[in-house]
């Protein structure tokens, strides 16, 4: 007696309270007419993503006595940039982590891309974007730290934990995932960002 498999599989576990009658997923969308729980998975990486980003904007801007110390943050005069990449000690960039520092187009350029890259994950919307300026940020910063490195440049020793899959690595890989399952569509704008018309005409803005 034969037995018929079903040719169908869920991608996810279903939850029908969510359910969008009608709704039409786009290609590769973690949403196919239910909030899935693979997309709620995925849409709580993006949002805890957008506010790393945050986090790091608004203490650096205001000096919330974290990260940044109080009465340093960017709106009292102080560099975003210049406490860390003019401590750079390691690394083939070094001597160019140290002119950059404190510039006043260093700070803004990395300033505008945390508040960038986090409003666009919190949101859900320009995740390619997002993806790309994210990985270009963990790859300077990671080669401001530069994991390979055993000793410092002074000759001591460095305190690597991981030569290769250090923070920043983790970081850009997840950026990247949420951009390629549009991770936007679900608890976030993706779906209405997709539908704008220069959206539509240029995929990379997606």
């Amino acid at each position: 007696m034969a037995v018929h498999q079903p040719t169908h599989r869920s991608s996810g576990f279903p939850l029908p309270w969510f359910r969008r009658n009608g709704a039409v997923s786009a290609p590769g969308s973690v949403e196919a007419g239910a909030l899935t729980a693979r997309a709620c998975v995925f849409a709580s990486a993006r949002v805890l993503m957008g506010f790393v980003f945050l986090w790091a904007f608004l203490d650096k801007t205001f000096g919330f006595g974290y990260a940044t110390a109080s009465g340093k943050g960017w709106v009292d005069g102080g560099s975003p940039t210049e406490g860390f990449l003019g401590h750079v000690v390691v690394g083939p960039m070094e001597s160019t982590f140290h002119a950059w520092a404190g510039a006043a187009w260093t700070d803004w350029l990395f300033m505008l891309g945390l508040l960038g890259i986090g409003l666009a994950l919190t949101a859900g919307v320009a995740l390619r974007l997002a993806a790309l300026a994210g990985t270009v940020m963990m790859a300077l910063m990671w080669v401001a730290e530069w994991p390979p490195a055993k000793h410092l440049s002074d000759g001591s020793a460095s305190m690597s934990t991981n030569p290769f899959a250090d923070y920043h690595v983790v970081y850009a890989v997840v950026l990247i995932a949420l951009a390629a399952v549009s991770a936007g569509d679900a608890l976030g704008l993706g779906r209405w960002w997709a539908r704008l018309p220069i959206v539509r005409d240029h995929a990379w803005l997606r």
